[in-house]
């Protein structure tokens, strides 16, 4: 099987998908680490060790292990089954394993080390220069200087958290899909837009049940919470998916902390104070302190709309249900979509027939065109993991730049959420210089009999969301693959995606592919201007809610010892000064927080609102020139979307801009100022 992921006959040397065979899996791992292996005791044994055989040595040690990896773990996430959850504890152990081979081998550091001091640097190109000192910064932060008693003890530490973040995946989605809610009373879904009563029906047909069947995925859980009237049929929806993976058979509570200590304890190991203070020293923000800092600039302005927001939102409820209704969490989807209509004469179900899937689709692929001459071109020939996917050849200038995989529809094997990933990365291989395989992964909701996948305005922003991660990735230019596409800095890396989202606010844009799905006619100016007139409709909470997040990240990964690991009260504590509706008894959001237990997100969601700083002031750009001028975009393709990691993204961005970007433009456009 190794073979045939490394060398495969397919159409663009693509992924060989039918013929990989999952209980392979294991083995072909393990021969792939074998040749790592090899290759690192090579370059530990060394006499002259040079940056050619030494640095660019090691970023190709591992090619194999990496494609396989790759491959594994995208399945893991996206096409599961009982061969790859069986699998991945064991292959998670082994890769932590490897990875400390590496950073701990006395050998190499010494190795590298020589490079790095004796190296003529005028002689190293840009990317050369970066390479060296990130390869030298690596190992002094990971333990290379640590003492082999210490030593031990990260291995032992970093093996322990490589089995719980799988194990915290597995039993997320376990416990997501152990909830449904079967509806067989045809006046309780009345009210419920057409599209959701649809994929309800066959939710249930799926499970061999009468009526209509409610799962906590997202196309059906968010438009239930939106729309359905039984105020205890949303309590039940709500406390279910606030408890999922909590307590039972399948529960994260213990997992959260434990986690949130190995995390700890390696960074003392390693020198730092906290988690935070490690993974901060490589980011844009540098320190907690400063993030911490960034977020409290942010939360007064967004506390103080939200909380008039509420105020808002209560008067309305009140005068809808009378003085004695009180406010919980499961009404306020549900009276904020009322309110919003009632405001704005607008809801989700009046723009969702001009958002099908199909032309949201030719919609981001119409903008790649139109900002940087992208052409995409659908293969039925490229094997795939799923008869869902659907695979494009991305092409600029005629020249093929990469392909492009799409898995937009929720299953039972399938994490939630969204995300952009790749399947080989961009660049070199040890014999040429690769394009990226580049794939997004989405939950929208399904076609059904009778209607389209209808897409939400949010779901429309999802969509271009992952688009503009896969746009920097598919455009990177650069040699080497740990510099290339999106191995930036975390902080910077939500600014292409982001970004994007700004266009779908656009009436120029819009009118390139919002078309009614019956009628073809494009969306009418009344409808953009109401649109527009409601952007900033609860946007304190929606702030505030991402401050929350923030925080609760930041709890677990500052100095853990100020407060409890249980996420309950963790929560409680970190919340207490913002929390706008009373907290509900034994729920939790922590437990289904994969963003930060197995995401790569630990210590870093704040980037999200500090790339809206940035994505706010550069699309600020587009609109003093025109959404699709074609200087401003070129600028925006050459000095972020094609540069990778190889320069400090500061830097980047000034070039583009002009200028360090206005953190006043994020308050701007949202309204808090």
């Amino acid at each position: 099987m190794l073979e045939n992921l490394l060398a495969p006959q397919t159409p663009f040397h693509s992924l060989p998908f039918p013929q990989i065979d999952s209980s392979q899996f294991e083995s072909c791992f393990d021969k792939a680490l074998k040749l790592a292996k090899q290759r690192l005791k090579t370059i530990e044994d060394l006499a002259d060790p040079n940056y050619h055989n030494t640095i660019e040595a090691l970023e190709l040690a591992s090619l194999e292990l990496d494609q396989v990896s790759s491959v594994f773990f995208n399945l893991y996430h996206c096409c599961t089954d009982d061969h790859i959850d069986k699998a991945v504890g064991a292959i998670s152990e082994k890769l932590a394993d490897y990875g400390n081979d590496i950073q701990l081998s006395e050998k190499l550091f010494h190795k590298i080390k020589t490079v790095f001091e004796e190296t003529d640097w005028a002689l190293l190109s840009k990317e050369q220069s970066k390479l060296l000192k990130e390869t030298f910064e690596s190992f002094t932060r990971n333990g290379a200087l640590l003492s082999p008693e210490d030593k031990e003890k990260l291995r032992a530490l970093d093996k322990k958290m490589a089995s719980l973040s799988p194990q915290y995946s597995q039993n997320l989605l376990k416990s997501t899909n152990a909830f449904s809610l079967n509806i067989t009373e045809t006046s309780a879904v009345q009210d419920l837009p057409q599209s959701l009563q649809a994929s309800a029906k066959e939710e249930a047909q799926k499970r061999k049940q009468e009526g209509w069947t409610f799962t906590l995925q997202a196309p059906s859980y968010v438009p239930f919470m939106k729309y359905m009237p039984n105020r205890e049929l949303r309590e039940k929806m709500w406390m279910a998916f606030n408890t999922k993976a909590l307590s039972g058979e399948f529960s994260n509570r213990e997992i959260c902390g434990q986690i949130a200590q190995l995390r700890f304890d390696r960074a003392q190991l390693l020198g730092f104070a906290t988690h935070a203070d490690f993974v901060l020293q490589k980011r844009m923000a540098k320190s907690a302190d400063k993030v911490l800092s960034f977020i409290e600039e942010i939360k007064r302005p967004s506390f103080l709309a939200a909380k008039k927001e509420l105020e808002e939102l209560k008067t309305y409820i009140k005068d809808v249900e009378g003085e004695n209704f009180e406010l919980k969490p499961w009404d306020f989807s549900f009276y904020s979509e009322r309110m919003k209509k009632h405001l704005f004469d607008l809801s989700d179900e009046e723009l969702r027939p001009y958002f099908p899937l199909e032309r949201a689709v030719d919609g981001i692929f119409l903008h790649a065109k139109k900002l940087y001459n992208l052409d995409f071109k659908k293969q039925k020939d490229v094997p795939v993991y799923h008869p869902e996917v659907e695979v494009f050849e991305v092409s600029k200038d005629n020249q093929f730049i990469g392909l492009f995989y799409m898995d937009l529809f929720p299953r039972d094997n399938k994490k939630a959420g969204a995300w952009m990933t790749n399947f080989i990365d961009q660049g070199f291989d040890g014999k040429e210089v690769r394009r990226p395989h580049v794939s997004i992964v989405c939950n929208f909701s399904r076609p059904t009999e009778d209607l389209p996948s209808l897409l939400t305005f949010n779901e429309l922003q999802t969509l271009f969301h992952e688009f503009g991660h896969a746009l920097h990735s598919l455009s990177s230019q650069c040699y080497y693959r740990s510099l290339g596409g999106t191995n930036v800095l975390w902080d910077f890396v939500e600014l292409p995606s982001q970004i994007m989202e700004n266009w779908t606010y656009e009436k120029e844009s819009l009118d390139l592919f919002a078309k009614h799905y019956k009628t073809g006619e494009t969306m009418p100016i009344e409808l953009i201007e109401k649109l527009n007139a409601s952007r900033n409709f609860q946007s304190g909470y929606a702030s505030l809610r991402q401050v929350s997040f923030s925080l609760v990240d930041l709890s677990w990964h500052t100095d853990i010892r100020q407060h409890s690991l249980d996420p309950i009260e963790l929560e409680r504590k970190a919340l207490s000064e913002i929390q706008l509706l009373p907290p509900i008894e034994n729920t939790n959001f922590s437990v289904g927080f994969s963003h930060i237990f197995a995401g790569g997100y630990s210590a870093g969601y704040y980037s999200y609102k500090w790339a809206e700083v940035l994505d706010a002031d550069a699309f600020d750009a587009f609109k003093e020139e025109g959404i699709f001028n074609p200087k401003v975009a070129q600028r925006f393709y050459n000095e972020i979307l094609s540069q990778g990691g190889v320069e400090d993204p500061e830097e980047l961005y000034k070039r583009f801009r002009g200028r360090a970007p206005d953190s006043q433009a994020l308050l701007k456009r949202s309204g808090l100022l």
